[in-house]
């Protein structure tokens, strides 16, 4: 925990007085705004560049004060709540009164989870409310792992920023649509479906969409401003190399099973072996590979298990429908 108790008191002050805060969790920075106050709510939309319907989470901080923010709690919720909070698992429920509109993209629906961060809960505490905070980045890019990242990206549209260091998880959180009697995954995250279901006791359906609207799930998402290209792991070195050849500048992610192969490409990224390990670093080797001047990255999805699931859902969003430029 890198922050001081002065920081986090300034924190808090800031977003009593309507702020915006960018703040550390263990999946990603996020930028934090009062969940209460529409116009601080509305700060975060006009900052992001991100459309008022798309929803945000709000962060809590205890369980327990779950009931003060959504209409009912079933009891799929507050089982995966005991066993997951803090931790990064957001849930969908009935929005409760204490939650504006503006803060749930019009839906009558909200996203709550509680942080499994030191600083964050700390602020949390500090500041005795919710604070609604999606990824403290520019609509659609890279997700911020430090604060570095964030004063990179956002600069002085960010009021203050609190720093906790690296993010340990390094992908956003897993999120449960708990409002029908089946729930369901909604956008894979630093929970695995595995232990979901091995809490649950049956298996939980990922579908492609979804009538409830959740962050994270834009058709472009989580992109480098380099194209992503996917392709088949065995594939990943030709490929590079042709688009080489063709004249791009080639940024490779390339798989455990390349190590040590000479690759003819502008920049390399040679990806740990471990999945918490590529979770965690995911989003500095996409921006690595940007700040080397890479105009299309070459990268496999993994194995859709375990973190696998969250990586490759990131990675489909980083290489989906780009706008014009």
């Amino acid at each position: 925990m890198t922050a001081s108790t002065h920081d986090i008191e300034k924190a808090a002050g800031v977003l009593r007085a309507g702020g915006l805060v960018a703040l550390p969790t263990e999946t990603v920075y996020g930028l934090g705004a009062n969940a209460e106050d529409p116009v601080a709510v509305a700060r975060i939309f006009q900052t992001k560049g991100r459309p008022p319907s798309h929803p945000l989470i709000v962060h809590i901080a205890d369980a327990e004060h779950l009931d003060d923010w959504v209409e009912t709690v079933p009891a799929a919720a507050r089982l995966l709540a005991d066993h997951f909070w803090p931790g990064p698992m957001t849930l969908v429920l009935r929005r409760g009164r204490r939650v504006p509109l503006e803060a749930t993209g019009g839906l009558e629906t909200v996203a709550v989870r509680v942080p499994d961060h030191p600083v964050a809960r700390a602020l949390l505490t500090a500041f005795g409310g919710g604070i609604t905070a999606p990824s403290a980045n520019r609509f659609g890019s890279v997700s911020p792992t430090t604060a570095d990242h964030v004063r990179a990206e956002l600069g002085d549209a960010v009021d203050f920023v609190l720093d906790g260091g690296p993010c340990q998880v390094g992908v956003e959180s897993t999120i449960v649509d708990v409002t029908n009697e089946t729930p369901s995954i909604l956008r894979p995250g630093g929970v695995t479906r595995e232990d979901l279901e091995a809490v649950l006791g049956f298996p939980l359906a990922v579908p492609s969409t979804s009538r409830v609207r959740v962050p994270g799930q834009h058709p472009s998402h989580y992109a480098p401003r380099a194209r992503v290209v996917l392709v088949e792991p065995e594939k990943v070195v030709t490929e590079a190399e042709l688009a080489q050849e063709l004249g791009h500048q080639v940024g490779v992610l390339l798989p455990p099973s390349f190590a040590g192969a000479t690759v003819k490409a502008h920049a390399l990224v040679a990806l740990p072996g471990s999945m918490d390990a590529y979770a965690r670093g995911l989003y500095g080797f996409l921006r690595e590979l940007d700040e080397r001047g890479c105009d299309l990255i070459v990268a496999a999805l993994p194995v859709e298990e375990g973190l696998g699931l969250a990586i490759a859902n990131r990675l489909l969003r980083a290489a989906g429908p780009r706008p014009p430029a």
